[in-house]
């Protein structure tokens, strides 16, 4: 069993200690809640969303945020947003956009990377944290993603569960 140090942060640690009146996580609690790897039948949740949100920051610790977005094969059938390789890692395309590659150039100098999945209709969401290397390769997933002109591969490091608490249901007619 990992020790709270091994699953929190200092910060995180201190944060509790401050803003909570008791300890709200026992160290098995925590360990049953901080995956280090994506749980069997994760995988299909993950691979089912149809956006998905990273976060990345340069090398002095400038933030940035980004959505991330499905697109669909030439016959209108939508394609995956990311696809789950195994237990420690995902990978999920890098389409045309604006050319400023704010999180393609953070993850060059940073590669430190936090993804959020939300299901808006099954209220439910999901962290995945980890290291993104880029994959320059076009053709390694063309079969998944003909358009992508290069792919982000996540080494996991941590998952989980996020509170359900202040996502609002929505449906696609919202």
């Amino acid at each position: 069993m990992r020790k709270r140090e091994e699953i929190l942060h200092t910060g995180e640690i201190e944060a509790q200690k401050r803003f909570s009146a008791e300890d709200p996580w026992s160290e098995i609690s925590l360990n049953q809640m901080f995956g280090m790897a994506i749980p069997i039948g994760l995988e299909d949740f993950l691979e089912a969303q149809k956006f998905f949100f990273i976060a990345t920051a340069d090398n002095a610790g400038n933030c940035d945020c980004s959505f991330r977005g499905r697109e669909t094969d030439v016959n209108g059938k939508p394609l995956p947003a990311v696809k789950v390789l195994d237990g420690t890692h995902i990978v999920f395309p890098d389409f045309s956009g604006n050319n400023l590659f704010n999180s393609l150039g953070n993850v060059l100098v940073n590669p430190h990377i936090g993804m959020l999945f939300i299901d808006f209709e099954r209220i439910m969401r999901y962290r995945l944290n980890g290291k993104a290397d880029i994959i320059d390769d076009a053709t390694l997933y063309r079969h998944l993603w003909s358009t992508a002109q290069r792919y982000i591969l996540v080494t996991v490091d941590q998952v989980y569960g996020n509170c359900k608490a202040r996502i609002p249901l929505m449906s696609e007619k919202d």
